[in-house]
């Protein structure tokens, strides 16, 4: 009986450890020289490089050189596009940071917001942080996880959408609110 609750214990400690990991501050990662333009285009939507990144995690290039004999260029040819797709996955992460932090803000405004969406929000924040850190493991051990970036990136636009609808539903309110109180105001009905 005693072992088992410790080990309980335990596992429950690994789990809060775990939990504070993922939910840490993001560092910040420095972006490669290699890829200058992913930090320019901010703007832009990461869907917009992702089939640059799928071409770059490709092993057809590197084959091709390995097949001419040319193993030192493959090699460094992988570890460049490597750093590449590192790079790509930390503006992603960046990317979901600041959309999470906007929804906190939105949540904030929105009188509808229960405890069940938030406790929704912070989940989403918790899987996002935890498949980031899957697929950084796996570029950094050489392997290429196209689908699970593809999957990562759909999150990111499916939250950055839901996110756009929300701040326009708070707009349309804030408008019809405005209107309903200009038109009490030119009517003589001061509402203090």
């Amino acid at each position: 009986m005693t072992y088992a609750f410790i080990a309980l214990f335990g596992f429950a400690f690994l789990l809060l450890i775990l939990l504070a990991w993922v939910l840490r501050a993001p560092k910040k990662v420095s972006r490669p020289d290699a890829a200058p333009g992913l930090t320019e285009f901010s703007d832009r939507s990461h869907v917009t490089f992702f089939p640059q990144i799928k071409q770059a995690l490709a092993v057809q290039d590197s084959v091709y050189l390995a097949s001419l004999g040319m193993n030192a260029l493959a090699n460094r040819v992988r570890k460049e596009r490597r750093k590449v797709a590192l790079a790509y996955l930390a503006c992603l992460r960046d990317d979901f940071q600041r959309l999470w932090r906007l929804g906190r803000v939105i949540s904030s405004m929105s009188p509808q917001v229960g405890t069940a969406q938030e406790f929704r929000r912070l989940q989403l924040g918790l899987a996002f942080s935890l498949h980031y850190e899957m697929i950084r493991i796996k570029l950094l051990f050489g392997f290429a996880p196209l689908a699970e970036l593809g999957a990562l990136g759909e999150v990111v636009s499916r939250l950055s959408i839901r996110l756009e609808t929300a701040m326009q539903d708070l707009g349309e309110r804030a408008a019809i609110a405005a209107k309903l109180a200009s038109s009490l105001d030119g009517r003589g009905l001061d509402v203090p």
